[in-house]
């Protein structure tokens, strides 16, 4: 591992000993997963382990007694180096963020972290550099995606928590699910949630949205074709039916389909069966089919724009995500995943939202819901020149609208609050024991909040009303 070593007479040591010793460090060094080198005081790799031979394609001959800069290429080496900063002024540099050129010229987005190495009296007779491929945290981000079916859902909110709590016990029957709620609210997500927990989870999970191709071109994505169906079928083409089987089939926005399709779908979930396009034999399927909507089906089955029989084979199960504008508590940790996401993916860090950024989030209302929120961490991110996003660093919209709304400029920590509990309080017709049952305090808890947030409340609340509608 070391390029240079003093003679065992400078050193003390028998020859066995150091080899020994020798051999331990090489056996640590090369067990760490980021990569590591070393320099002397002129520059020379001393110390080159396994790791940095695989990300930057060179081998530890190749590095040892060459200078750094030859081999680690990065955009710093010639006027900001940093292990040259910590050599000069002994201060360390944790996970900086660089870009460094592997042997056969592919840039590498890397965070790079410097210390000083010193010999036994103290002195300092080099540097030691480690650094970590963002590539290699990318891939294993997409694996662990990929292993839990992206099912992962970010929540503080009770009720989403609830929700969460029944989806094992749902996930264990092959019944039906239809999942309500505005466009983006993670229904999708929930979706995957119940596939992951179920008995079908090694199973595929196969996504198609109603509302996205025209009506031919989705019943034969649903059933699929057979050869000389139609002009240019040449061959078989399986559907997403058959591709789901042993799984579970998401349609995502049912109630956009079209009225001639919903009763091939009424047939597959009556009797499992399905017949391709060009084919008069039916085909079994064994599939479990979880629906969403963004629509009111009760009221499409009112107008005759959905069909009634169908409406009630999908709602054997129903489940509602409620928008984000109803959990407000939720934006935090969702907006920290966002940037979780970005920084590891995208070769940039930013782990932190200042206050007066979270503020204009929390102040907003969210038409787009989760979906919205996410593009504007990601503008975020990258106006970000630093590792916190700013409020400036927000859309240009996004401050313009609440300059406009609120005029006495940015939205107060305490009004962001008062407005919440207060949603919480109506939707509960401001029975304060529901409330605090919903916001997961204790109801003397939600009186002081009320009192401190001066939230005015009406003569009488959700219990007394019921009270005296019974006398």
């Amino acid at each position: 591992m070391t390029a240079h070593r003093r003679s065992n007479g400078e050193t003390g040591l028998s020859s066995t000993t150091e080899r020994l010793c020798d051999d331990r460090f090489e056996a640590v060094v090369n067990s760490i997963s980021d990569g590591v080198f070393a320099v002397d005081g002129e520059w020379r790799i001393t110390c080159f382990n396994d790791a940095a031979e695989r990300t930057l394609g060179i081998s530890r001959e190749n590095a040892l007694g060459r200078q750094c800069r030859e081999v680690f290429r990065s955009n710093i080496c010639d006027e900001a180096c940093a292990l040259r900063y910590t050599m000069e002024t002994g201060n360390p540099i944790v996970n900086l963020l660089i870009h460094i050129r592997d042997d056969s010229g592919r840039r590498i987005p890397v965070t790079v972290s410097t210390a000083l190495l010193r010999d036994h009296d103290g002195q300092v007779v080099g540097g030691v550099e480690t650094f970590r491929d963002l590539n290699l945290v990318r891939a294993l981000l997409s694996d662990v995606e990929q292993l839990t079916g992206d099912s992962r859902i970010i929540t503080a909110d009770a009720r989403v928590k609830k929700l969460l709590e029944i989806v094992p016990t749902i996930a264990q029957s092959d019944s039906t699910v239809l999942i309500e709620g505005e466009s983006g609210t993670g229904k999708g997500l929930l979706a995957h949630a119940i596939h992951h927990d179920s008995s079908r989870c090694n199973g595929p999970m196969v996504t198609i949205n109603c509302g996205a191709l025209p009506e031919a071109l989705l019943e034969s994505e649903l059933f699929g074709y057979r050869k000389g169906a139609f002009t240019g079928a040449d061959r078989d083409k399986p559907g997403r039916v058959e591709a789901a089987d042993g799984g579970t089939l998401f349609l995502d926005e049912i109630g956009d389909m079209p009225m001639s399709l919903q009763v091939k779908i009424l047939r597959l979930l009556q009797e499992r069966l399905f017949e391709p396009l060009g084919d008069v034999r039916s085909v079994p399927a064994d599939v479990r089919v979880i629906t969403a909507t963004n629509r009111n089906l009760s009221e499409m089955v009112d107008t005759g724009s959905f069909r009634q029989d169908l409406y009630y084979r999908i709602n054997v199960i129903r489940l509602e995500m409620p928008p984000l504008r109803e959990r407000t508590a939720d934006i935090p940790p969702l907006a920290e995943s966002f940037l979780r996401r970005l920084s590891s993916t995208r070769g940039k860090i930013v782990d932190g939202i200042s206050r007066g950024a979270l503020n204009r989030l929390m102040g907003h209302d969210y038409p787009g819901n989760v979906r919205e929120l996410e593009n504007i961490v990601e503008h975020g991110f990258v106006m970000c020149s630093g590792r916190q996003v700013q409020e400036h660093d927000l859309p240009d919209w996004l401050l313009e609208k609440q300059r406009v709304e609120g005029k006495n400029g940015p939205l107060l920590l305490k009004d962001i609050e008062a407005s919440f509990i207060r949603d919480v309080l109506a939707r509960n017709r401001w029975n304060r024991t529901e409330a605090a049952r919903e916001l997961g305090i204790h109801k003397t808890t939600l009186h002081r909040k009320i009192r401190r947030l001066a939230i005015d409340l009406p003569p009488e609340d959700g219990r007394t009303t019921r009270k005296h509608k019974d006398k």
